[in-house]
C-alpha cells in the first residue's frame, strides 16, 4: 500500500539531508510534520508544498 507519509528516513532520503537535519527542521517548525506516538511523519504534498515555497524568485534578487 503506498502512502503520502512519510518517517523521519524516508523524508531525509527525499530531501537529501541527514535524518538529524530533518529532524532539527521539524522540532523548529521550519519544515511541516506532526507527531504520531512521538514521532515525526511528513506528509508527502506539503514537503513538495515546502520546496516550492523555499524556491528564490530570481525576479526579487539583489544584484552583489
Amino acid at each position: 500500500m503506498e502512502t503520502d507519509i512519510l518517517t523521519i528516513k524516508e523524508v531525509a532520503e527525499y530531501l537529501r539531508i541527514t535524518e538529524k537535519t530533518a529532524y532539527r527542521l521539524a522540532s523548529e517548525h521550519k519544515l511541516p510534520a506532526f507527531k504520531v506516538g512521538g514521532s515525526w511523519r511528513f506528509r508527502l504534498g506539503e514537503i513538495d508544498a515546502w520546496i516550492e515555497s523555499q524556491k528564490t524568485d530570481p525576479t526579487n534578487a539583489k544584484d552583489g
